[in-house]
C-alpha cells in the first residue's frame, strides 16, 4: 500500500476539508496515494465500519515537523502558547471537535511498510478522539484512560482490516510490553485520577508513554471483549446528557469504576485480595 505524506513541500502545514457526507469502505487493495486519501479512507473504515459519527467537516492539518505543528496548535486549533508547546513535546496528532492536526514528522522519514503502517495508525487514533468528541458533544468528556484505549483499539482494528496488521498482535504485543508497568507492579491503577486529561498526560509522562498507552488498550479491550463495541460507543455517547463520570461508565459497562479496577488487574494477572469481578 503506497502512502505519500503529501507534507513535503516546505509549507508550515497542508490544510484540507474532509467532508463525510459520502464515505465508503477502502478495498483491502486500496492504494492511498496522498494523506486526503488516507483521511479519507479511514474515515471511512470508521463510519461505515464500525458506526462511529463524524461531524459533517473535518478540517486537517498535517505539518512537517515539532516546530510547524507547534504553531499550528496555536494558529488553527486555537491553543495557548504554553499548552501548545507542552502538547507538542510528545504528542504527534491531536483530534478534537471538528479538527485533525498531525505532525508527519514526528514519525521520522522512514519510508518502510512499517512508518507507513503507523502513520494510518495515528490516523485512526486521532480521527477516533474525533469522533468521540461527536459523540459526547464535547472535549475531554468521559474517562480519558478510556478515550485513549479505545483510540488504540479503533486503531488496530481499522489496520486489521486493511490487512496490515491484527487486534491480536497487538494485544500480545501490549501485554508483554506492561509486564513492568510500574503501576501494575504497584497493583494500583488510581483509574479515578487518571481519568482526567491532566491525569493521564502526568500517568505516562511519569511511567512511559508506550507501556501507559498499552495499557490503556488492554483495558478498553477488555470491556469490548465483555460488553461489546456498542457498550463503548453507548457510553461516550452519554456524556451529551449527563456528566456524571461515574453513573455514565456504571450504566454502560455495569460495573463501577472502582469494581472494574479490581477486575482488570486480576485479568492482567495481578494478584488484588478481594477483588469483584465484571459480571
Amino acid at each position: 500500500m503506497a502512502l505519500l505524506a503529501g507534507c513535503g513541500s516546505g509549507r508550515a502545514s497542508v490544510p484540507f476539508s474532509l467532508y463525510t457526507g459520502a464515505l465508503a469502505l477502502p478495498e483491502l487493495t486500496t492504494r492511498f496515494r496522498s494523506t486526503e486519501d488516507a483521511v479519507r479512507g479511514i474515515a471511512g473504515l470508521l463510519t461505515v465500519g464500525l458506526g462511529l459519527p463524524l461531524p459533517e467537516r473535518v478540517g486537517v492539518f498535517v505539518y512537517p515537523g515539532r516546530l510547524a505543528f507547534e504553531r499550528g496548535l496555536v494558529l488553527d486549533a486555537g491553543l495557548d502558547e504554553a499548552r501548545a508547546s507542552e502538547l507538542s513535546g510528545f504528542a504527534i496528532g491531536i483530534g478534537g471537535r471538528g479538527q485533525l492536526l498531525l505532525n508527519r514528522g514526528g514519525l521520522g522519514v522512514d519510508p518502510s511498510a512499517v512508518a507507513e503502517r503507523e502513520w494510518l495508525r495515528l490516523i485512526a487514533h486521532e480521527l477516533t478522539h474525533v469522533s468521540q468528541a461527536e459523540l459526547s458533544g464535547g472535549e475531554g468528556r468521559g474517562e480519558q484512560w478510556l478515550a485513549e484505549g479505545m483510540a488504540e483499539w479503533v486503531a488496530f482494528t481499522a489496520l486489521e482490516r486493511l490487512g496490515l496488521d491484527t487486534v491480536a498482535r497487538r494485544r500480545q504485543r501490549a501485554t508483554m510490553g506492561v509486564l513492568d508497568h510500574t503501576s501494575l507492579v504497584a497493583a494500583r491503577l488510581d483509574l479515578e485520577a487518571r481519568g482526567t486529561p491532566e491525569g493521564f498526560t502526568g500517568w505516562h509522562m511519569r511511567e512511559g508513554a508506550l507501556p501507559t498507552y498499552q495499557l490503556a488498550f488492554l483495558m478498553a479491550d477488555y470491556l469490548v471483549e465483555r460488553r461489546g463495541f456498542e457498550r463503548m460507543k453507548s457510553y461516550f455517547g452519554s456524556f451529551s446528557r449527563s456528566r456524571d463520570r461515574h453513573r455514565n461508565f456504571e450504566v454502560a459497562f455495569g460495573t463501577t469504576l472502582a469494581a472494574f479496577e479490581g477486575d482488570v488487574l486480576t485479568r492482567l494477572g495481578v494478584t488484588v485480595a478481594g477483588a469483584p469481578a465484571l459480571d
